[in-house]
């Protein structure tokens, strides 16, 4: 599996990739085969601030719906508009065109927290 070493990583299978001052968030490889074909995501919080951890939308799978999670908090700025037509770019390409919102953080220390790419893949190899 693939965990780019330039994103940083959360225990719910999200990742973040800070561009300057603002940073793009999905779900990980690993989380995306997890959960199968994705159908259809959910994501109503556009020009919102939320927390760390805060459910930011949720993603629906033939057989479940999954909340997620902001690994850092940030004021949503952007939701990934592609995925109105085709979630399965999550599947696809989950670090690329498969990204869910962007966000400006609040507090860029808290990327600090995250896990790194070693730490991500210790997690999964559990």
């Amino acid at each position: 599996m693939n965990y780019p070493e330039n994103l940083k990583y959360t225990n719910e299978h999200e990742w973040i990739r800070l561009e300057g001052d603002v940073a793009y968030v999905g779900i990980t490889e690993y989380a995306q085969e997890q959960l199968g074909d994705i159908v259809f995501i959910d994501i109503n919080c556009e020009g919102e601030t939320l927390a760390k951890g805060e459910v930011f939308g949720t993603i629906e799978v033939v057989k479940t719906v999954s909340d997620l999670f902001l690994p850092v908090g940030g004021e949503v700025l952007e939701k990934n508009a592609e995925l109105d037509d085709d979630p399965s770019l999550v599947n696809s390409d989950p670090y690329g065109k498969g990204w869910l919102v962007k966000i400006r953080p609040t507090d860029m220390s808290e990327i600090d927290s995250l896990l790194d790419a070693a730490a991500y893949r210790t997690l999964i190899n559990k």
